[in-house]
């Protein structure tokens, strides 16, 4: 395991003057998806950090303990479950007192024991009633000998929370606590937070998801009521006690409570600060951002040093940010707003803050996709830690295919399909670039040399790939984002007349690259970071790039934050000079896509070779456009005509299509009806085209799997599927009406096949040798050979 490595951040000191307090409790509720997590959860032991990276796939979650060797954080042990395993969410919370640790996972909740520099797990800390579905230790807070622990989906989602104290017979549970008229879905005990003799247990759902809180006093014999709390103003819901804390404010005078609404109108956020007046919990200080932003997250973490308030807003600005806000006798007298330099892209900084002894640190979960963290301490020197790359090592060498038997090939189950070669993401990068993940592929046979090319997207540039020895792929180079361009998960290529063109989506002024593949001719063996030969600013971000080779015509779809979007429908490119495309016109059907502009997601362009007589020889385009598919007539670029539209039952997202090499029927995918429960498996749309008029609706096949759909492609009489976490996946549609998978190769060799992204985003089957590129987001690139009988009309 490596140590995490160190950069200096430029990060106001002024957090520091004030002195440190003791136990912090923290929450990190940022939207993290798949990324391993590094920094999600934090912990202070004294002067110890410890850093949680829960969502691990490959390897076991992990936690992570730091310490200081005079001005230097050294990584000193890691924690991993006695039992545990890969994706075993080990780490999603912990807490700590004294000399006891809890840790969190998907078995339960793990108890460690310090002694020196030294942890020891001494086995699980259980509820007496808890069942599997209890999510009995989604939260954890201690105090003294006392630890309470949440179990937000224990009666039906109603929950409960649990009381332990540890004594002579080590941790035992004193007393578990249900809402008094808690209904099913409060979620009570999805938040917890302890101090002396007071406890506090979030139900943050409850209420029209505004939240509840509820306060008890803590003793030997349980936990009494001592009161109810609600917000006032807050809106439907804000979710209040996503973010808890409580403990004694000096400055004013008592202890308080400290609660987070952070989806409070539109994601502004708010944080509430109650204080125990005659019995009575009273809504004092409230704080906000003062410069809100929907959606920013603020008050998903929090923490409080002696006088002052530190909240997280981990979506803010994209990147994250942290507040700070000075605390007197008379509220809030100032506030300032901590941005970290060197912390950039979404990194969710702020997504967890804890304060220890002498120092303080803020988790940014997702930064460079593996995670870091920010450590501050007294004397205003700033370390970043961060989280290591998951994945698995390329694999190349062989002499032959690697034999898929017995359903499995090296890592990888499959069926019908050998793996050739892999490369990883850390590989196709060349410089070793942290956070990349790939995104779409095409591919390129040079026809002067005969070789077969893979064009690799990824986060922040393409990588060229020399298929020539398929078991030895090389990585000859990279060209970058266009300069001045953002990172972006999505990168797409498409190639004509030896020449690729490039567009990324959410990537500002990115435009349209265009790059001379002959330049590939001339590798010396030494990778090499190529420069585009002209970049087309008619655009600035699109999702997509299709081009028609037969016409030498490219459609920028999806366009976006400049230039001429067309309203995100097909941006026509004239690109018969390949290094100098020009504008060649719009078309845009209003009447589809959710914003009613005829936003295209992603099209296909043919010289119409179909069975619709009307129309043979014209320049068809295929659009799919969020709510159906939009068939239109480009020949003429100065005047475009709308052909039709057609949509099936209960679109989630039109996607993308393909035509079957006859132009008589088309595939297309829905990439979000799965994730929103419209099907329980991955569904694939068949059109009949005989009459482009009148588009007819054939069949909605459902696949073997729940996984959502990508990019598919046909080939002769076998359609190529990128199904996220499935995989690639191959159907044989000699009758399009009965789709029937044949093979697959699940690039995603870990968790299951649900709905969801993370996994294959894109194939290409189009190579004479057989072989078939294949991309999965952070694993990275594989050459599989499918041995099923094809067919090539």
């Amino acid at each position: 395991m490596k140590k995490g490595r160190s950069i200096l951040l430029g990060l106001t000191a002024a957090l520091l003057a004030a002195p440190v307090g003791a136990q912090t409790y923290y929450r990190a509720d940022a939207d993290l998806g798949e990324l391993p997590g590094f920094g999600r959860t934090l912990a202070a032991v004294g002067g110890h950090l410890l850093v949680g990276e829960p969502n691990n796939q490959i390897r076991p979650g992990t936690v992570y303990v730091y310490g200081r060797t005079g001005g230097s954080w050294n990584q000193t042990a890691v924690l991993r479950a006695g039992e545990g395993g890969s994706g075993d969410r080990f780490g999603t919370q912990i807490a700590s007192s004294g000399d006891h640790l809890f840790i969190s996972s998907s078995m339960g909740v793990h108890h460690f024991h310090r002694q020196g520099d030294s942890w020891g797990e001494m086995g699980m800390v259980t509820a007496s009633d808890a069942m599997g579905d209890d999510a009995f230790g989604t939260s954890i807070a201690m105090s003294g000998d006392y630890a309470l622990i949440g179990a937000p989906g224990a009666n039906e989602g109603a929950g409960a929370a649990y009381l332990f104290h540890f004594g002579s017979g080590g941790w035992q549970q004193v007393a578990k606590v249900m809402a008094e008229g808690g209904a099913a879905g409060d979620a009570f005990g999805m938040n917890v937070a302890i101090d002396g003799s007071t406890a506090v247990v979030a139900a943050p759902m409850r209420n029209n998801r505004q939240g509840t809180l509820y306060a008890y006093e803590v003793g030997m014999s349980g936990l009494t009521a001592k009161g109810t709390i609600e917000a006032d103003d807050l809106s439907n819901n804000a979710r209040l006690g996503t973010g808890l804390w409580v403990g004694d404010v000096s400055e004013l005078g008592r202890q308080v409570i400290i609660a987070s609404a952070p989806s409070h109108e539109q994601g502004r956020g708010t944080v509430r600060v109650f204080a125990e007046v005659e019995g009575e919990y009273v809504e004092g200080v409230r704080l906000g951002a003062f410069d809100p932003m929907m959606r920013s997250n603020f008050g998903g973490a929090m923490a409080y040093t002696g006088g002052a308030f530190l909240i997280g807003a981990s979506a803010a600005n994209g990147t994250g940010v942290v507040y700070r806000f000075e605390v007197g006798p008379n509220g809030i007298e100032s506030s300032e707003k901590l941005v970290a330099d060197g912390v950039e892209g979404r990194a969710s900084f702020g997504s967890s803050i804890v304060i220890g002894d002498g120092f303080w640190a803020v988790g940014a979960a997702s930064f460079d996709s593996d995670g870091g963290v920010a450590i501050y301490d007294m004397n205003g020197n700033v370390t970043l830690l961060a989280g290591e790359s998951e994945g698995y090592e390329s694999i190349t060498g062989n002499s032959d295919d690697v034999r898929c038997n017995g359903g499995a090939a090296a890592e990888w189950e499959c069926s019908e399909v050998d793996l050739v070669s892999f490369l990883s993401v850390e590989d196709l990068a060349v410089d070793g670039t942290r956070g990349l993940r790939t995104n779409d592929n095409w591919g390129w046979t040079d026809p002067e040399t005969g070789k077969e090319w893979a064009l690799v997207g990824l986060t922040d540039r393409l990588s060229f790939v020399d298929m020539s020895d398929p078991y030895n792929p090389v990585v000859v180079g990279v060209l970058p984002m266009t300069e001045g361009a953002r990172a972006s998960s999505w990168r797409d290529v498409k190639t004509y007349m030896n020449h690729a063109y490039i567009v990324s989506d959410g990537a500002g002024q990115h435009g349209m690259q265009v790059f001379d593949l002959t330049r590939l001719r001339d590798f010396d063996g030494t990778p090499q970071v190529f420069d585009e030969d002209f970049v087309y600013t008619n655009i600035a971000s699109a999702h997509n790039i299709v081009i028609n080779e037969e016409s030498g015509f490219a459609y920028s779809v999806g366009s976006s934050s400049g230039g001429e979007t067309c309203g995100g429908g097909l941006h026509m490119i004239d690109i018969r000079d390949p290094k100098n495309p020009t504008f060649a016109g719009c078309f845009a059907d209003p009447e589809t896509g959710r914003a009613s502009t005829g936003y295209s997601h992603d099209a296909q362009c043919v010289n119409y070779v179909g069975p619709d007589s009307d129309y043979a020889g014209r320049e068809i385009c295929i659009g799919s456009n969020e709510t159906a598919i939009s068939l239109a007539d480009v020949t003429d670029k100065d005047a475009p005509v709308a052909i039709s539209r057609a949509a099936y039952p209960n679109p989630g997202y039109t996607h993308q299509g393909w035509l079957t090499p006859d132009h008589r029927f088309l595939f297309v995918n829905d990439e979000l009806d799965e994730l929103s429960g419209i099907v329980d498996r991955t569904r694939t749309i068949v059109w009949d085209l005989t009459d482009l008029d009148d588009p007819q609706l054939v069949v909605e096949h459902l696949g073997t799997q729940e996984s959502s759909d990508h990019n598919l492609y046909i080939q002769g009489n076998l359609m190529y599927q990128s199904n996220y976490q499935s995989g690639l996946r191959i159907l044989d549609v000699s009758d399009p009406a009965n789709p029937t998978e044949v093979a697959y190769f699940d690039t995603v060799p870990y968790g299951d096949n649900g709905a969801g992204f993370g996994g294959s985003w894109s194939n290409y089957p189009y190579f004479e040798s057989g072989v078939v590129l294949v991309t999965s987001g952070s694993e990275g690139m594989f050459l599989v050979r499918p041995t099923v009988r094809r067919t090539v009309f």
